[in-house]
């Protein structure tokens, strides 16, 4: 069963959290409420969340000074944060909002839609990576011979050779779907610039993996006789 990706909701209004969780509801995941800079923190401590939607005006940490925070841990720096908020003080608030790490900055009242639309581009960047993890760990256990079948007996090479190839295949078919989406949707260049990151990583798990297909070392040239 696939897991589903946590959404964390970082706003000081009970009223706020309701909407965005009224909005979000469709896309059926785990949707993780913090009414302040502090709880967020806190559940980023123990969670792995695919986009955080951060408040910016919210009493003690602020929006801008809960993403710095997020942005230093190695743990959390690669979440995807994107800002929201009820006013507009023109260009320079925006450019804090992006030079805080964020990768969208909406301003309310914002398209539920256009949210909900952003928000699923980032969750199923999240799902793919998360494949893509369990595809390089599948890998890296053949290269250690330490892989077992369910049954407790050893899985013939090729064999897991196959299997790994046949799970890799479908990522990557989902993979360059998504990308295709993003480019047909003109999509925003933070998603653009993460799909391309993912393909990169799947085009080196498959390269790691052909390079383990029998044969695949022996390059070297047939000698001739003088």
């Amino acid at each position: 069963m696939v897991q589903k990706a946590k959404i964390l909701l970082v706003d000081d209004r009970p009223e706020n959290l309701l909407a965005l969780e009224a909005i979000l509801s469709a896309l059926d995941q785990t949707l993780v409420r913090a009414s302040s800079g502090e709880e967020a923190l806190k559940a980023l401590l123990t969670d792995d969340f695919a986009v955080i939607l951060l408040d910016v005006q919210m009493p003690g940490m602020d929006g801008f000074e809960t993403a710095a925070h997020i942005k230093r841990r190695e743990r959390t720096r690669d979440i995807p944060i994107i800002f929201l908020t009820a006013i507009n003080h023109g260009p320079h608030h925006t450019f804090r909002g992006y030079a805080a790490g964020a990768v969208d900055y909406i301003s309310k009242p914002f398209d539920p839609w256009v949210l909900r639309a952003k928000v699923s581009v980032f969750v199923e960047l999240y799902m793919k990576n998360c494949q893509l993890r369990e595809q390089a760990a599948l890998l890296r256990l053949q290269l250690e011979g330490g892989d077992r079948s369910a049954t407790g007996e050893s899985k013939e090479p090729a064999g897991l050779l196959a299997e790994l190839s046949a799970r890799l295949a479908a990522v990557e078919e989902q993979a360059e779907a998504l990308s295709k989406q993003l480019d047909d949707e003109s999509a925003d260049a933070a998603a653009v610039a993460t799909a391309a990151h993912l393909e990169r990583k799947l085009t080196g798990l498959r390269r790691a993996l052909d390079a383990l297909e029998p044969g695949a070392g022996d390059t070297s040239p047939v000698s001739s006789s003088n």
